[in-house]
């Protein structure tokens, strides 16, 4: 298979070399811009590897903007989803399988943001039950994604961004303590909370 040299290494504003966001794998980095020929036709393709998964990915490049692809989060969207971490944990009243599935599409959105929301609304503290083995995985997912994302952002180790966010987390108000269920968590919430539910909802 033939290839022909591109005089350059970016293509729709990505470049080789660079970090970006896959929403339903996470942060990814373009490796090489590769071409090939499928039924007669050439197609580009970003080689994506990501290297916690041990996986590569090859993308079309027409296709990017379908999957979602996006570059790392600026300064101001990273500030937000810390920010995000210290609010209220807010836990709707509804079936545990329902809140899943909610929690796993903010998850894979690639939202930044909207991963925050998952890593504050799931937190435990020492001092707080325990989850349950599905709540702790959705937590841990969600915590991973936005420490990888906040890690290549920020050059820090996934270390020292997972602690970034605990300590941001910690920040928040009034967690679960022994003995309160989600329910007392809900009662709790204030007029501004119902507000970001109904936003939530709506979008």
């Amino acid at each position: 298979m033939s290839s022909t040299k591109k005089p350059s290494n970016i293509r729709q504003g990505f470049k080789t070399g660079e970090h970006i966001v896959y929403p339903s794998h996470g942060v990814g980095r373009i490796m090489a811009i590769e071409e090939q020929e499928v039924a007669g036709f050439k197609l580009e393709l970003f080689v994506i590897n990501f290297e916690k998964d041990k996986m590569t990915l090859r993308v079309p490049v027409p296709k990017i903007a379908s999957v979602g692809m996006r570059k790392l989060s600026e300064p101001t969207v990273l500030k937000k989803a810390l920010e995000t971490l210290k609010g209220r944990a807010r836990v709707k009243r509804t079936m545990w399988s329902r809140r899943a599935q909610e929690y796993e599409a903010k998850i894979n959105s690639g939202d930044l943001v909207a991963i925050s929301e998952v890593v504050r609304d799931l937190y435990r503290s020492d001092a707080q039950p325990e989850q349950s083995y599905s709540e702790r995985q959705l937590y841990e997912a969600a915590l991973d994604r936005m420490a990888r994302e906040l890690g290549a952002v920020e050059n820090l180790t996934e270390t020292e961004a997972v602690k970034m966010i605990e300590t941001n987390l910690l920040k928040g108000p009034r967690r679960l303590g022994k003995g309160e269920t989600d329910a007392d968590l809900a009662d709790g919430t204030d007029a501004a909370d119902a507000e970001t539910e109904t936003e939530e909802a709506a979008a």
